[in-house]
C-alpha cells in the first residue's frame, strides 16, 4: 500500500529555498544531454530562490505551482499570459519541471493540470526532449512549426512551440 502524500499547491514564499534547489537539480536532468556540464555548473541554487521569491508576488494572472510528496517539494510549474508576439493562444505554459525519480507518477499531470486550463495554450519545449513531446502530445498539444534558439546559460538550447 502506497501511503505517499502528493500536494499541489501554489508556491509560497517560504518554498524559495526548496525551490532553489529543486529547480537546479531538474535542470540538471533535463538538459545534461542538451547544455554543457560548464554550462550546468553555473546554476545557482541561491540566485534561483531568490527568482522564485520575485514569482510569489506577482499578480494573479499568474500560476506558479510546486508539488510536494511527503513535504519535499518533487517539481514545480507556471503559466500565465502569452509573451510571444504572434502568440497562437492568450495562455502559455511557461515551465514545468519535475525531478526524474518522479516520472511516470502521474505527478507531473497534477502539476499540469493546476496551471493549464482546458482549451487553447502554448509552450516552448526543447526540440530533443522526447519525454516531454510524449506527455504534452497525451494532452493535446502539436508542433505549429515555429521554432527559436534561446540563450540558456551561455549556450544556445533549440527550441519548437507546441499548440492545443
Amino acid at each position: 500500500m502506497d501511503t505517499t502524500t502528493v500536494v499541489v499547491r501554489p508556491v509560497e514564499e517560504a518554498d524559495a529555498e526548496s525551490l532553489g534547489r529543486v529547480h537546479a537539480l531538474c535542470w540538471h536532468e533535463t538538459y545534461d544531454h542538451l547544455l554543457s556540464q560548464a554550462a550546468l555548473s553555473q546554476l545557482r541554487p541561491q540566485r534561483l530562490a531568490a527568482m522564485w521569491r520575485r514569482f510569489t508576488t506577482q499578480g494573479p494572472e499568474y500560476r506558479q505551482v510546486v508539488a510536494l510528496v511527503d513535504g519535499e517539494v518533487v517539481g514545480f510549474a507556471g503559466s500565465g499570459p502569452a509573451r510571444d508576439e504572434s502568440a497562437p493562444a492568450a495562455h502559455e505554459l511557461y515551465f514545468m519541471y519535475l525531478l526524474e525519480d518522479k516520472h511516470g507518477s502521474g505527478i507531473g499531470q497534477k502539476l499540469f493540470d493546476a496551471v493549464v486550463d482546458a482549451g487553447p495554450s502554448y509552450l516552448w519545449v526543447a526540440a530533443v526532449n522526447p519525454r516531454a513531446h510524449a506527455f504534452y502530445t497525451r494532452n493535446g498539444y502539436a508542433p505549429d512549426g515555429h521554432e527559436q534558439v534561446q540563450e540558456v546559460l551561455g549556450e544556445q538550447l533549440h527550441e519548437v512551440r507546441l499548440v492545443r
